[in-house]
C-alpha cells in the first residue's frame, strides 16, 4: 500500500514548524498548553520585556507541559540587542518639518525642536556627511549635513512627530557597537542557567558577534541569528555557516532596507540558509491583524503561504501570541495554512531547487540517499537515531516527502530539533539499543507505529550509525518492513 493510498493525518503531517512568543496574554499554563496543543513547538522567550522570574516561571510551566504531553517543546531566549535612541524632549515631544535643520548631540539637556540629546558616542564618531538616520521605526529620516566631535548636524528628509526615546536607525554604516550589551550578558547567563535550548543574538553586523556568543554559550545553548542589520547581508554565507539556525527578523531589517528589498533578502536568507542546512525561521506581522481580529487578512495568508513554498523551516508569532487577544487562534491558524500548502503538488515540486552544499561526509550521502529510497519505497518514515542532531538535520535539509523521526538519547537534542522542517523528534534516554541492527530495527519499527508514522504492513526507512552509540557515525540506511 502506497503513501498515497494511506496518507497520515493531524499534526504528524506538518513540516513547518511554528515559533510562538509568550507574554501577558500566554503566561498562564492553562494557555501555553492550548498553544502547544495547535501547533506550537517552540516557545519564545522575548528578554526585551519581563523580568527574570517572569522567564523562570514561564519556563517551569513549558518543562511541565511538555512531560505531560510526552513530547520535546524547544525555548528559545531572544536577547535585546543593543538598542540605539535619542534622549528626551522639555516638552515629550516635537514635530520636525522637512528641510529643517536638526542637531543630535551629547548634550543631556532635555530637547527642542532645534536638538536632542543622542547618548551614543559611537554614532557620532563612526557616521560621516551624507549618512542618513532612521528615527522612530523610519517614520522620520535624517541627512547628515556635518559632524562635530560631539555633535551631527542633519536636515530632515522626512518629517513628523519625533517624542521620548525613540529609536534610532543606522542603516548604511557598521557601526563599532557589540551585539551583546551588558544587559544581553547578564540574560544570556540567566537563559543558560534556566536551561534554554537556543539564544537569539539580536542586530548581528559581523561574523565575529556570532563567535563571541558562541564562546559564552560554549555549547550550553544552540545561537539562532536574527538577520536584522543590512550589514549582517553582506556577510550573510560566513554568518550562517557559524550559527545553528538564523531568523529573518522582518522588523528591523525592513526599517533599515527600503521595503521593496525586503521579500528579497527573505529568499536570500532562507536559500542560503537552507544550502548550509541551517534551520530558518520567517518572523514578524506574520499575523499581525490577529492582535485584535480573530481572522487574519487574506494579504497575511498569502505572505505565510510564501515562507513555507520558499521552504522555510519554521514560521513565527510575535505580538500575536505574546500580548493578542486571540494568541491560540493565532497558532492554529498558522497550522492551518502550512498543513494547506504543503498538501500541493506546487509546494512539493518546489521542494528540492535549491542547490544544497554536501560536505563529501559520509553522512551527508547518507541521508541523501535516504529521502530517494523512501520515495521508491512508498516508506511512511524515515526514522533516524542520532546522538548529536546532524543526522536529523542532514536529512531535514533534504526535504524527504516522508516524515522524519528522530530517536536521540539527548532530551537537548531532541528540543533542538523542533525547529527542524519535517522532524518529529523523541528523546528516548537509555532505551536506545547500544548492540546489533536487529535491536535498532526492533525499536524503530515499535516506536514509529506508537507515534502514528507506521502501520502494520508499510514501510519505513532506517537511518543510523553502526558501531551504535558513536557520535557523526551515520552510515547506514535500511527499508524495514512492519509486520
Amino acid at each position: 500500500m502506497s503513501m498515497a493510498e494511506r496518507p497520515m493525518t493531524g499534526e504528524a503531517t506538518r513540516r513547518t514548524k511554528i515559533v510562538a512568543t509568550l507574554g501577558p496574554a500566554s503566561s498562564s499554563a492553562e494557555m501555553i498548553r492550548a498553544l502547544a496543543v495547535n501547533g506550537a513547538d517552540v516557545f519564545r522567550f522575548n528578554f526585551s520585556h519581563g523580568s527574570h522570574e517572569d522567564h523562570a516561571a514561564r519556563y517551569a510551566v513549558v518543562r511541565d507541559i511538555e512531560a505531560e504531553l510526552g513530547r520535546p517543546l524547544a525555548i528559545l531566549a531572544d536577547l535585546q540587542g543593543p538598542k540605539l535612541r535619542v534622549g528626551r524632549f522639555a516638552e515629550g515631544r516635537v514635530t520636525l518639518m522637512p528641510g529643517a535643520a536638526f542637531r543630535l548631540d551629547l548634550d543631556p539637556a532635555p530637547g527642542t525642536v532645534e536638538r536632542v540629546m543622542l547618548p551614543h558616542p559611537e554614532i557620532i564618531e563612526a557616521v560621516e556627511a551624507g549618512s542618513v538616520l532612521l528615527l522612530d521605526d523610519g517614520k522620520l529620516r535624517l541627512k547628515v549635513t556635518a559632524c562635530g566631535a560631539d555633535y551631527l548636524d542633519t536636515e530632515v528628509v522626512v518629517g513628523g512627530v519625533l517624542s521620548d526615546r525613540k529609536g534610532v536607525n543606522v542603516p548604511d554604516v557598521v557601526l563599532p557597537i557589540p551585539a551583546l550589551t551588558e544587559k544581553d550578558r547578564v540574560d544570556f547567563a540567566f537563559a543558560l542557567q534556566l536551561g534554554v535550548d537556543y539564544v537569539a543574538l539580536s542586530f548581528v553586523q559581523r561574523p565575529d558577534d556570532v563567535r563571541e556568543a558562541r564562546r559564552i554559550a560554549n555549547g550550553a545553548a544552540a545561537i539562532l541569528v536574527k538577520i536584522e542589520k543590512p550589514q549582517a547581508m553582506q556577510d550573510l554565507e560566513e554568518i550562517v555557516a557559524l550559527s545553528d539556525a538564523v531568523m529573518v527578523a522582518r522588523g528591523d531589517l525592513g526599517v533599515e532596507l527600503p521595503s521593496e528589498e525586503v521579500p528579497i533578502a527573505q529568499k536570500r536568507v532562507i536559500r542560503e540558509a537552507r544550502r548550509q542546512g541551517r534551520p530558518v525561521v520567517v518572523a514578524t506581522q506574520m499575523l499581525e491583524s490577529m492582535i485584535t481580529l480573530p481572522t487574519p487578512t487574506r494579504a497575511e495568508v498569502s505572505d505565510v503561504s510564501t515562507a513555507i513554498f520558499d521552504g522555510a523551516d519554521a514560521v513565527m508569532l510575535s505580538a500575536e501570541s505574546a500580548a493578542g487577544a486571540y494568541p491560540r487562534e493565532a497558532v492554529e491558524m498558522l497550522a492551518r495554512v502550512a498543513r494547506r500548502i504543503e498538501s500541493d503538488a506546487e509546494w512539493r515540486a518546489g521542494l528540492h531547487q535549491v542547490a544544497l552544499e554536501h560536505d563529501g561526509s559520509t553522512g551527508a550521502a547518507i541521508a541523501e540517499a535516504a529521502w530517494t529510497v523512501a520515495q521508491a519505497v512508498s516508506a511512511s518514515a524515515v526514522v533516524t537515531y542520532t546522538q548529536t542532531g546532524q543526522g536529523a538535520l542532514r536529512l531535514s535539509r533534504e526535504r524527504p516527502y516522508s516524515p522524519i523521526l528522530a530517536l536521540t538519547p539527548d532530551d537537548f537534542v531532541a528540543r533542538r530539533l523542533c525547529l527542524a522542517w519535517g522532524v518529529r523528534a523523541q528523546s528516548v534516554g537509555q532505551e536506545m539499543p547500544v548492540f546489533g541492527v536487529e535491536g535498532l530495527v526492533d525499536q524503530a519499527s515499535e516506536i514509529a507505529q506508537a507515534e502514528g508514522f507506521a502501520y502494520k504492513g508499510g514501510r519505513i526507512v532506517l537511518m543510523a550509525g553502526l558501531p551504535f552509540g558513536q557520535r557523526g557515525s551515520t552510515n547506514t540506511l535500511r527499508v524495514v518492513s512492519i509486520p
